[in-house]
């Protein structure tokens, strides 16, 4: 499946858990919740990682990307998520799911500042756009909008942090990466929340929690995840930027949110940014160094000619294999063989 439409795939999936989420936190803590979640995504995995490890020759991760996954739990799988439940305690689920698109910006302004992507006027003006539709949405919902919009907004800095980071861990696959975040994250969230609060929610809402979980966690974050290694972190996020307008459609349908004025010029606002940042573009020629990774790939992209017998060109797969030194120049994305400066 081309990358555009996994990243969209996982948009829709997780755009349905914030209103899901909101249901859920009437019998459960924002940590328990959070614990959860990343317990069911870990769950969801397990046998897709089950799976891989019989197939393949397995690859030790290096020091470096082993730092970069420990930052990554902490921030996108610890901090991010409970930030975000404290968030729809106090909003709506609607204008939430909305703030979310504040990602995006997170992602794109910490992937030029500190991983080498790149972004023209057009990136910029989508990047305005979206902080400005944030400030309205929580300011127009007054003291308890702009108290939701702060958390929204830590959150997204802190998958901001992940998107960019796990974009660039080449030593698991996306369901082994998911697989180690969710088990670590849920297990810490879940201590914590037993700490602050004894567990009371029925088997039956648990059960709900780890099923939104391994759809909405797991097998979404599998998808971007592969969708973010060819795409490069700020592209593919645009594609996941129709996430939360997923999760307003489903609020403003099922959970019976009222759609305001507010809500609706903020939605334009969001489009705006969403597609000012897609038709965003960057060509140069460009160096790329002999190296050996590990990352999902196929073979028709003009980096990996490497053969395998029987393997189509087009199907998507995984495995370690080295690349021979090369200079070219073509229209690119920040993905895991165009992080440079220049």
């Amino acid at each position: 499946m081309p990358p555009l439409l996994l990243a969209l795939l996982a948009a829709a999936l997780f755009g349905a858990s914030a209103p899901a989420s909101k249901v859920l936190l009437a019998g459960l803590t924002p940590f328990q919740l959070a614990g959860l979640l990343y317990s069911g995504a870990a769950l969801g995995v397990a046998p897709w990682v089950l799976r891989e490890r019989r197939s393949k020759r397995r690859s030790r991760m290096s020091p470096a990307n082993r730092r970069r996954l420990a930052v990554v739990v902490l921030f996108g799988w610890v901090l991010g998520p409970v930030l975000l439940l404290f968030a729809l305690r106090i909003a709506s689920a609607g204008s939430v799911s909305l703030l979310l698109n504040l990602e995006m910006v997170s992602t794109a302004v910490l992937g030029v500042a500190f991983f080498g992507e790149h972004l023209g006027r057009s990136g910029w003006a989508g990047v305005g756009a979206t902080v400005l539709a944030g400030i309205v949405l929580s300011i127009g919902a007054g003291t308890p909008g702009i108290v939701a919009g702060v958390l929204a907004a830590g959150a997204c800095l802190c998958w901001g942090v992940d998107n960019n980071l796990t974009a660039l861990i080449d030593g698991l696959s996306p369901a082994e990466t998911t697989l180690f975040k969710g088990a670590v994250a849920g297990a810490t969230n879940l201590l914590i929340g037993s700490m602050l609060a004894p567990l009371q929610a029925t088997v039956g809402t648990i059960g709900i929690a780890l099923l939104v979980g391994m759809l909405s966690y797991g097998a979404s974050i599998v998808l971007y995840i592969t969708a973010s290694q060819q795409l490069g972190a700020t592209r593919s996020q645009v594609a996941f930027a129709s996430a939360p307008f997923v999760g307003a459609l489903i609020s403003f349908v099922f959970l019976e949110e009222p759609i305001g004025a507010v809500e609706l010029f903020a939605g334009m606002l969001l489009v705006v940014g969403v597609v000012l940042s897609f038709l965003d573009r960057h060509a140069h020629a460009h160096t790329h160094e002999a190296c050996e990774h590990i990352h999902s790939h196929r073979h028709d992209d003009g980096h990996h000619d490497h053969e395998h017998v029987g393997l189509a060109p087009t199907t998507q797969h995984t495995h370690e294999h080295r690349h021979e030194r090369v200079v070219h120049a073509h229209r690119h994305l920040p993905d895991l063989h165009h992080r440079h400066r220049h």
